[in-house]
């Protein structure tokens, strides 16, 4: 028990410093190369603007599910409360990823110049 233990944990050490040696190998532009465009046509913006579409498309699906609850359309309410769930997670996450980025902002503006 013991031995077997101890491969694995020797084993995953191996893995993570494959991983780590992948990582110190590849090339990393500074961020005065990039003259405020990110890399690859990704940006914080788009990442932000994808995420309020996604949770303004999982308040819609859950709103039609139970609309179809309500109508008699559908019989499936487990599934449109899961679906009401997962929209209220959502926006719960959103609205975390929010006031970190406004208090990381806020902590911009008092850094002196």
């Amino acid at each position: 028990m013991g031995n077997e233990l101890a491969g694995l944990i020797k084993a995953d050490l191996a893995a993570l410093t494959n991983d780590a040696q992948g990582l110190a190998a590849l090339q990393v532009a500074p961020a005065a190369q990039l003259h405020g465009e990110a890399p690859s046509g990704m940006s914080f913006a788009q990442s932000l603007k994808d995420a309020v579409g996604k949770v303004d498309n999982d308040d819609r699906l859950a709103a039609e599910r139970m609309a179809d609850v309500d109508s008699g359309k559908s019989g499936d309410l487990v599934g449109a409360m899961l679906a009401s769930q997962e929209a209220s997670l959502s926006f719960s996450m959103l609205m975390q990823v929010r006031n970190k980025v406004m208090g990381a902002v806020d902590e911009l503006i008092k850094l002196p110049l």
